[in-house]
């Protein structure tokens, strides 16, 4: 066989298909969770990833108050924030997030899942294009039923 005909495909944006999934956070871990999720949003659990594109999913987390961190880290763990001015740092806990995320929020964005979710994305226009396919909510309810979205099992995403 002639090793000089296989052709590595990119792919392009006609040839991207983005779908709608849900995710239960029902008792799951929350580092777990984003890392998979991150991984959703970045497509690459499909075989026509390509690096420099977005082909990945639109994901709605649903039951986001449901989620759960191991040891003591709700309480202990700092995240850190910079205002751009001296003396300008800021430190919040995941508790404190969390406690942000119930005023009301309409537009799907929650303060804990997107600091952890960002980080695990490329830093650069492309992670900040990706980050906008996240939708997180508090209830089971959310306003995406008209995009017919599929529920996926997140323990059986590798």
């Amino acid at each position: 066989m002639d090793s000089l005909s296989y052709k590595t495909l990119s792919a392009t944006p006609a040839t991207i298909n983005k779908e709608w999934v849900v995710v239960d956070a029902t008792d799951q871990v929350l580092g777990r969770l984003c890392a998979k999720v991150a991984k959703i949003l970045r497509g690459k659990n499909k075989t026509n990833y390509t690096p420099n594109m977005d082909c990945g999913d639109n994901v709605i987390i649903i039951n986001a108050e449901k989620v759960k961190m191991t040891g003591s880290k709700f309480t202990d763990r700092i995240y850190l924030r910079y205002t751009g001015y001296p003396g300008g740092q800021r430190e919040c806990t995941p508790e404190v997030l969390m406690k942000k995320s119930f005023k009301v929020r309409a537009n799907g964005h929650h303060p804990l899942y997107t600091k952890v979710v960002k980080g695990m994305l490329p830093k650069n226009k492309l992670g900040a294009r990706l980050l906008d396919n996240l939708y997180v909510y508090n209830g089971s309810e959310h306003p995406h039923e008209a995009n017919n979205p599929k529920v996926i099992d997140i323990n059986k995403v590798k």
